[in-house]
């Protein structure tokens, strides 16, 4: 059974918080506390059903604890890794994060296995679905690799929406830049399944090199090399309910 997703607007049981920042188990966490490892507010604390807040300083065998609130990290993800949880033929993206607790750790916006760049990764279920849903108009910035020239007409085209295969909407208006004869700039607020590479498939051509620059506002970070991680800061997770 899945465990509860956590109530951070009122106090929670010590072993209770101990599980959610860490690897170990809610019983693993009620011994510990017991063998007297664990501080809060500097005092010894050896009962697991001592209520703490979700931002309280806990120690445990010195080592200061995360808060217990949700997390929320962009990677650069690589070539060659899938946006998953679990895949038997491939790496997913999700084995590039090093935290505890990462198996609660979902991907909001998934790429495909070949296509590079930005990837949202958080626990916070609600702000994913902010990220993903089409109509919160969220949008996603792209550079793109083309075998053929791109058309000028091409901007115009995207603009007015175009059919993709076996669907029988077009697809919401889209904002192209041509940066040179085969590189361009595209931005869409959707996420159908490979809709970057339909939409060019669609005009007869064919994406070569596909990277994820930007969701909203939150621009990948050009410090992080392929298959690094950091943290959102508090602006740029507030961006994504604007």
């Amino acid at each position: 059974m899945a465990d509860k997703p956590l109530r951070l607007d009122k106090p929670l049981r010590l072993d209770k918080y101990l599980a959610a920042v860490t690897d170990f188990s809610r019983s693993e966490a009620k011994k510990l506390i017991k063998r007297g490892v664990v501080e809060v507010a500097d005092e010894v604390i050896t009962d697991p059903g001592f209520l703490v807040t979700a931002d309280a300083e806990v120690l445990l065998e010195g080592c200061a604890l995360r808060p217990a609130g949700h997390r929320y990290f962009m990677l650069n993800k690589p070539a060659g890794y899938v946006s998953v949880t679990r895949d038997r033929l491939h790496p997913t993206a999700l084995e590039l994060i090093f935290e505890d607790n990462a198996d609660k750790l979902h991907i909001a916006g998934r790429l495909d296995i070949d296509t590079t760049g930005l990837l949202l990764i958080t626990d916070d279920g609600q702000w994913a679905h902010a990220v993903m849903a089409p109509r919160r108009a969220c949008w996603k910035s792209y550079y793109v690799e083309t075998a053929q020239p791109i058309a000028d007409k091409t901007i115009e085209t995207f603009a007015n929406g175009v059919f993709l295969d076996d669907e029988k909407r077009r697809t919401l208006p889209a904002e192209l830049e041509i940066l040179g004869e085969t590189r361009a700039r595209l931005r869409i607020c959707e996420g159908r399944f490979h809709q970057v590479k339909r939409m060019f498939a669609a005009v007869a051509n064919e994406v070569t090199a596909l990277h994820r620059e930007a969701i909203g506002d939150i621009a990948l970070d050009p410090e992080l090399a392929p298959g690094d991680y950091r943290a959102l800061s508090d602006d740029e997770i507030a961006s994504i309910h604007k």
